[in-house]
């Protein structure tokens, strides 16, 4: 059987959390995401995830340092609330280190501005 996390058709095939610009509330947009990914922990529970925060260049190192840590904390919070536990979701920021565009425009900050779902062994 297809492991669900890698099945394109699945929501757990999509791993990102988008924020709004400064901001680390999950948007309502995400919860459905996040909730299946919360659901599969509580059914797996072995299984093992870390939430990887990210942000745009803007802002200083230690700001974007911390502003992606509370984006991985607030997607971490919403699956405890879920039934997960706390042994199984790790949270790390890395701040405006891993771009996943590097152009100065608005639509690439955007796609920066994120918290990345990695399971363990992947």
């Amino acid at each position: 059987m297809l492991d669900p996390r890698k099945d394109p058709n699945n929501i757990l095939y999509t791993r990102s959390v988008f924020f709004d610009f400064n901001k680390d509330e999950v948007k309502a947009e995400y919860r459905p995401l996040v909730e299946a990914h919360a659901k599969y922990l509580v059914e797996h529970p072995e299984a093992k995830l870390i939430l990887q925060g990210n942000t745009d260049e803007r802002g200083s190192r230690e700001f974007n340092l911390a502003l992606g840590q509370r984006r991985s904390v607030a997607v971490k919070n919403v699956m405890n609330v879920l039934g997960a536990s706390d042994r199984q979701i790790e949270t790390v920021s890395y701040g405006e280190e891993k771009p996943r565009c590097a152009e100065q425009t608005e639509s690439c900050w955007a796609q920066n501005r994120r918290a990345d779902i990695v399971y363990e062994g992947e």
